[in-house]
């Protein structure tokens, strides 16, 4: 996983409602990312909307959010419109970002082993570099948490 301090791999995603987003292009202004595992699961849905009604603190900060798993575009527009989420929701199918951030790897439920994403959250200050890392994420409190500390960088 990449530690605060080092530059923030740049991606280009596909996101909800069509388009891309580009890390670089939210220049000078702040970006959190948050690494979750699956759309419409009990942990990521909360998760999600819990930074979703943080979204008015995090724009008045000059922070943008957005939200990146593997799963599809089209799987991201659902999960916004029926949760009525109001961050950014990122596809990386590919798992390029995931991998680029020290995310995916082998977890493990009921003791079974398999690969996915481990939930993780990243601070992007206005220069580009990794100002914070939140690593296995505990839902409960954890947007006011980031917000805190992007309201403070």
């Amino acid at each position: 996983m990449i530690s605060a301090g080092e530059t923030a791999p740049d991606f280009t995603l596909p996101r909800d409602g069509g388009g891309s987003v580009t890390l670089s292009a939210l220049r000078p202004g702040k970006a959190v990312l948050y690494f979750y595992p699956k759309d419409d699961t009990p942990g990521c849905t909360l998760e999600a909307q819990d930074f979703s009604a943080l979204a008015a603190g995090f724009a008045a900060a000059g922070t943008t959010v957005i939200g990146i798993s593997k799963d599809s575009v089209k799987a991201h527009d659902k999960f916004c419109a029926k949760h009525g989420l109001q961050v950014i929701l990122a596809s990386d199918e590919t798992g390029r970002t995931c991998e680029d951030y020290g995310v995916w790897g082998e977890k493990s439920l009921y003791g079974r082993l398999f690969l996915g994403i481990t939930r993780a959250t990243f601070l992007i200050d206005g220069e580009g570099r990794v100002a914070r890392v939140w690593p296995k994420v505990k839902v409960k409190g954890h947007a006011e948490e980031v917000l805190a500390a992007a309201r403070a960088l």
